[in-house]
Order: C-alpha cells, then structure tokens, then sequence
C-alpha cells in the first residue's frame, strides 16, 4: 500500500467524497459548519454530546459512501504532537475500501504555521511497511488531497519533509535486510550508490584498513568470509571552509557474539545492530536532498562477527588505530572494537566541530530505559544540552547517563592499555562509552547515543509500525537544523 498526497486550492466543501475537518480539543464544531450540510452538522453534533471527548479523533460515517473524520487540536500541542496526530489519523484509515480523503486545511486554527506539513509528515513516516520479499504485494493506495487556501506547506518545507522521509525510509529499509543479503560487501555497494545525491564516498577495505592499522575493526571481521569496511559519506553545503560536523556509526550487519556466542533465542534479531550506521546513512542522506546549509561526514564500519576456524578469541590482543592496545575479553563486545577505530580515524581525519556516534552498543541501556529512551553520554554539556533539546523535539527522546574516572578504572587490563568489558560487573552502557571516551585523543567534544532500546520495536511506535523505526535520522538532522545552519 502506498500514500498519494495532492494539494488543490479549492473543491467543493460539501462534496460527497470522505472529508477531514479540525475542531478545537473541546470538539465546539459551530466554525464548521460551513463545510457540512445541515443534516451531517446535526448528526455529528448529536453524536459528539454522548461522546468521549477525551479522545483526538473521531470516525463518523454519515451515510454508506462517505466518512466525515474529525480530529481535534490541543492549545498546548508541540509539533511533535501534530505529527502523532497524522500517524494516528493514518491507524483509523489503514483498513476497509475507503481510499480517498479530503482534508480541508480551512478548519484548522493552530498557532503551528505548518501545522499541515507536520500531520502528513507523521502520516507518511507511520505509513512505513518494509514487503520487499512478500511474493503478494498490496496493490491499495490512499490518497489524500489537502484543500482550501491556508496551511500548505512552502516547497522548501515539502523538500525538508520529504528529504526526512527518504532518510528515514532508507535507514529502516537498511535494518529489515536480512543479514544473508545485506552482509558488509552489499552494505558498502549500496553506500556507493549515494554518491548520486551529492554525496562524496570514500570506501576503505580490508587492504586499505590493514594499512592504517585498524586492527580492533578488522579484529571483529576475522571470522567472517565477507569483507569489513569503513565508509566516509561527506556533504559539504556551507558556503565556508568551516570543520564539519561528524556523525560515526556501528554497523556490525549481522552479530552471533563470536566466540562468546549469544543464545539462539532471538539471535535472528541481530540484522539490526547495524542501526547506528544506518541513522548515520539515512541523516547524510536527508542532509544531502535538502541541500542542507552545512559541512558534514558521516562515517560507518562495517562487519559481520560470526564464529570460524579464523574468528577473534577472548583473549586476543589488538593495536588500534589509536596505537592503544585492546585486550578483547569478549568477542559480543565487538561493537566497541569498531567504534573505536571509527572514532580516531574521524577524529584525525576531518578535525570536526563535534562527534556524535549512534550505536546498538548494549543490552544493559535497554534494562535501565527500556524502548522509551537512548541513553545519551558525553564530554561536552553545550553538545549534550543540544542533543536533549532536539530529541525532545521530535519526540526520539535521550537520557543523559553519567562518565566518571572511577568507571574508566573498570575497564584498565592488566595485559593491555584497554580491555573491552568490565569483569567487575554493573554499569555495563556507562564503561562501554568510558571504553570508547579513550579512542577521543585530542578532546573534540563528543556524545555517545547507545540506541539498542530504539532501533527496532517489536509493537510499533507513535511514528511507526513496527519493525526498524530510522531512530537518529530525524533527532540528528533537527540537532543540525537549530544549531548549526
């Protein structure tokens, strides 16, 4: 099924095709009256004194061939909300035959300017179904026709929501691949392929990578009989020379623990502990099709870390690129090994304003903040304040977590500079980001996003509806958005 959106300026307000209207959140629809015949005005007015009015939204069907869907706009609602409000509407139209609906953007009074291009918006992104591999495909379009003279979106808003909607779209269409298709060789092949939307791509090999020393990256990668890889996207929009913004990676494609194998149960889930990569990808993309007014660079690495005659062992000893010695204790702490080769390298490499990394770093995240927050660490207040605000924003909500010396003492090794897990036990997210804070050498300011919780929702969320959610992409490209354009 797929989503048409139309935008006319004027249609008959009273024609028999569904119609959308918007009323205030005491439902008083005496300002709509305008749009309805007499008899429709009675029956919903009728039906709506013996209604719930706690709700956002109502359904009435006036007679066998149209629906009259009203939804209500709250006086404190942030943007946020108005997008709920698209993705709700979307929940109560995605079934039966209906597949045409007339919104009336005259009806809404919201001191939002565009409110309307943020209720479609929370539409399409709801709207989302990966079927790739559904040998019978669902053939239904919903169209949707926005009317009347106020509220549509600029064209340069549009472009901004549909750059956000491809970012998003491509980055949940990266996580549902199946690890048999997309293995780190696919992976890096289809990152080439962005260089059509103006993005500079640099790939680097396993040949490449031996040559700089990423060890800990390769380390992951022994096992596998597929390459490993490290992908800079570059966009540089800003008119200057200004240092770009950085946003690094973990894309492990598919994770069996190594050698310190994790359990079967649910092991066909690790397809998405490359989601950091991917909200990396989808946000350079988005960034790029809005010709975003920025210098950015996203970088990834890319890995499977499975079990062979060859693989990593605990035990094993490795030179980062750093020069730091890692003493790998256990191969399921593999995403770390890559980050910190990532981090260095981009460090070094493009001297940025800040780094941000995203990744599906630990279980331990998921035990303190469940599926409602990623767990936010950094070096940096201004960065961290930033990243809260704009999470708050668009509704992917982070929770600052602490970083203190007496973590960073957990994770010395008595054989190595580093080891890469804590035997002491406890504060499993805190020391994995005390571990990658190392691999930062010239104090550029720098925040850790642990989004194993948010990457993927096994019962759908606000904006989506199950399966891969693209979190990241629209925080990160809000984050750039308020501060840095």
């Amino acid at each position: 099924m797929s989503i048409k959106i139309n935008y006319l300026k004027k249609t008959s307000s009273k024609s028999s095709a569904n119609l959308v209207l918007f009323c205030d959140d005491k439902f008083n629809i005496n300002g709509l009256k305008k749009f309805l015949l007499n008899s429709e005005f009675s029956y919903i007015n009728d039906l709506l004194k013996t209604s719930d009015l706690k709700k956002n939204l109502f359904v009435f069907e006036v007679n066998s061939k149209k629906k009259i869907v009203l939804i209500s706009i709250k006086n404190n609602s942030k943007i946020s909300d108005v997008e709920s409000l698209g993705a709700e509407f979307y929940g109560r139209i995605n079934y039966g035959k209906n597949s045409e609906y007339f919104i009336n953007s005259d009806s809404i009074i919201s001191k939002h300017n565009d409110f309307l291009g943020h209720f479609l918006h929370g539409l399409k992104l709801k709207s989302y179904k990966f079927n790739k591999y559904k040998t019978k495909k669902e053939t239904r379009v919903i169209s949707i026709i926005a009317t009347g003279n106020k509220n549509k979106p600029s064209t340069q808003k549009q472009l901004k929501f549909k750059a956000l909607e491809e970012g998003t779209f491509y980055a949940r269409d990266l996580v549902s691949e199946p690890g048999n298709i997309l293995h780190p060789d696919e992976y890096a092949k289809r990152l080439n392929s962005l260089r059509k939307d103006g993005l500079k791509v640099n790939i680097y090999d396993e040949k490449k990578l031996k040559k700089l020393g990423m060890n800990a990256l390769l380390g992951v990668g022994m096992g596998s009989i597929r390459g490993s890889y490290l992908v800079t996207m570059e966009w540089n929009g800003a008119k200057n020379n200004s240092k770009p913004l950085a946003f690094v990676g973990k894309g492990v494609t598919f994770d069996t623990g190594g050698y310190s194998l994790k359990p079967a149960r649910f092991m066909e889930d690790m397809t998405y502990d490359m989601a950091g990569s991917a909200a990396v990808v989808g946000l350079m993309k988005s960034l790029a099709l809005r010709k975003a007014k920025v210098n950015a660079v996203g970088v990834v690495g890319l890995v499977e870390n499975m079990v062979s005659g060859v693989a990593q062992r605990p035990g094993d000893i490795v030179k980062s690129y750093s020069g730091k010695t890692i003493e790998v204790l256990n191969t399921d702490a593999e995403g770390r090994l890559v980050l910190a080769d990532a981090l260095t390298f981009t460090e070094r490499k493009f001297k940025p304003k800040f780094i941000v990394d995203l990744a599906t770093l630990t279980g331990a995240i998921i035990v303190c903040l469940g599926s409602e927050y990623a767990g936010l660490f950094s070096n940096d207040d201004k960065l961290s304040k930033q990243i809260l605000t704009a999470g708050d924003n668009v509704e992917e909500k982070l929770w600052r977590m602490p970083l203190h010396k007496n973590y960073d003492k957990l994770m010395n090794s008595k054989n190595a500079d580093v080891q890469n897990i804590n035997y002491v036990g406890g504060a499993g997210s805190t020391t994995a980001a005390q571990f990658l804070q190392r691999f930062i050498l010239n104090k550029t300011p720098w925040a850790h996003l642990d989004i194993a919780g948010m990457a993927f929702s096994k019962y759908g969320g606000a904006l989506n509806s199950g399966g891969a959610t693209g979190f990241g992409v629209r925080l990160l490209n809000q984050l750039v958005e308020e501060n840095y354009e």
